[in-house]
């Protein structure tokens, strides 16, 4: 019996000690955010470290998430989840990504995962964006310089 619980008490430890060496953060797309702006992705900028994980999720229907081409690190693979399902995206490699709602784009649904150091922070922002997007990615950036 105590060899038992020996045995039950380290499975759970070594579990446990595994389970803290990866986080997983949690994004909402969402129609309405708690400011009251439109079609956004909540939080908009999160920092992880490398190997750790962003959920994506599909809170509100007809939204997508997918990177930004040319707002990735250099040898990072690009990600495209499909309309109106969550993903969840494991990030490797450090720097910045850009992530976008492919159908509200121009409206301003876009965001930034930072991983680690920006290494490729100065490439990203030198990426042209449409309508609302390139005043959301601007203030995103701000936030990253201040940090």
């Amino acid at each position: 019996m105590r060899k038992a619980h020996m045995l039950a008490t380290a499975a759970v430890l070594f579990a446990l000690t595994g389970a803290a060496g990866a986080a997983e953060v949690e994004v909402k797309m969402l129609n309405k955010g708690a400011d009251g702006a439109a079609m956004v992705f909540e939080p908009a900028l999160v920092n992880v470290q490398p190997g750790d994980t962003v959920k994506f999720v599909s809170t509100d229907k007809a939204h997508s998430v997918e990177s930004v081409k040319g707002m990735l690190p250099a040898d990072a693979t690009p990600f495209v989840g499909k309309m109106s399902q969550d993903l969840v995206v494991t990030f490797d490699k450090p720097g910045v990504y850009g992530v976008k709602c492919a159908p509200h784009y121009g409206m301003g649904m876009v965001g930034l995962v930072v991983v680690g150091t920006p290494t490729n922070a100065a490439e990203a922002k030198a990426v042209t964006h449409p309508g609302k997007a390139k005043t959301v990615f601007a203030t995103l950036f701000e936030k990253v310089a201040a940090k």
